[in-house]
């Protein structure tokens, strides 16, 4: 998975030297300015006393931070090991006021009972301030990783899962191809040696197209054209087969063997019993947009006997459009007293 531009280490060090800059120097930008009237009057060595002090600080709570996020948090609260955390946060908070604490009366006079009572009053507001912000930063940190973990997870588990599913088409069409064969040596018909030159064209692309995710619409559409020849030349006048495939006003890419399952079941579906029977297929592709239509008339008073291997086309292609096209397909399919029709619309990325 690519990784996203702000996940990489080095803007991630930028970032945070930007943010402790930023937070451990607004109470000196946010001070009062001296008087321009005034004359300037150089520092005192209070105040170096007390930047060294800020500074100081500062850098006890940035290692505290990084101390909870990256060992503490990992290593006692995400094992369940509360107590122990509670301990080691009252530690580290116990650490900090003493070291500053000792600091602070060694550089400085003043009445040590009254400024310890505020020191720790004060160092406890910025203790309690790092910690929330140690511990929403590993929160979130770990979330991001969560999710793009999960989501590399889903990708791979949709590849494969299109992977089966196409696996599953090709037999599925096979078989009934196969059959087409076996009846025609039974009959000793002179259109088995052009049908098994289209069957060779079809598998060619089954074999070399299919691995790839995209194929161009034309190449799908002379798929679908050499098998509809191929069951021309098996039911020959018993069947009306009228094919109606636009060519597209540009390039247009399609998952491979995605169109040929609803022609497959009208072909299984529209034939064999059914007086009369008529194929009609209509593919355009204009303006991003490819609809293809396939209806076929069927019996409704009988009762077909499904075999295992029933349905594995439609239910696979729709299927597929959900996990390729979730929000660019509509697949409607409707019976029409004896006609079943079938409409794809796809818009397509250009």
């Amino acid at each position: 998975m690519k990784q996203a531009w702000y996940a990489k280490k080095w803007i991630t060090m930028l970032l945070h030297t930007a943010a402790w800059v930023l937070l451990f120097s607004l109470p000196y930008l946010l001070r009062p300015q001296n008087n321009a009237n005034q004359p300037p009057h150089p520092q005192s060595q209070n105040e170096v006393i007390n930047t060294i002090l800020w500074f100081t600080g500062d850098l006890m709570m940035i290692g505290f931070f990084y101390l909870n996020a990256l060992l503490i948090i990992p290593r006692l609260f995400y094992k369940k090991k509360y107590t122990l955390y509670t301990l080691a946060i009252f530690g580290s908070f116990t650490i900090y006021v003493m070291l500053q604490w000792l600091l602070k009366i060694s550089f400085t006079q003043a009445d040590k009972n009254l400024e310890f009572r505020k020191h720790v009053f004060f160092s406890t507001f910025i203790f309690i301030f790092i910690l929330a912000c140690s511990i929403a930063y590993k929160t979130i940190k770990d979330k991001i990783i969560a999710d793009n973990l999960a989501k590399e997870k889903e990708n791979e588990y949709l590849k494969t899962e299109l992977s089966l599913l196409r696996s599953q088409v090709s037999p599925h069409f096979m078989f009934n191809v196969l059959n087409n064969m076996v009846a025609l040596a039974r009959k000793q018909s002179d259109l088995l040696e052009p049908s098994l030159i289209k069957l060779s064209s079809l598998m060619r692309y089954m074999l070399y197209e299919t691995d790839e995710e995209k194929v161009s619409l034309e190449k799908e559409t002379e798929y679908l054209q050499s098998y509809i020849d191929l069951q021309r030349q098996r039911f020959s006048k018993k069947v009306i087969i009228n094919v109606n495939m636009h060519p597209a006003d540009k390039l247009y890419e399609i998952e491979p063997m995605l169109l040929i399952p609803f022609v497959e079941n009208a072909f299984k579906h529209g034939t064999g019993m059914i007086e009369q029977a008529q194929i009609d297929i209509d593919l355009k592709a204009e303006s991003n947009k490819v609809q293809f239509i396939v209806s076929n008339k069927y019996d409704p008073v009988s009762v077909e006997v499904k075999d295992k291997a029933s349905g594995i086309g439609l239910v696979n292609v729709q299927r597929r459009l959900d996990l390729l096209y979730p929000h660019s397909h509509n697949l409607q399919i409707k019976k029409n007293e004896n006609t079943f029709i079938v409409t794809l619309q796809i818009h397509l990325a250009v």
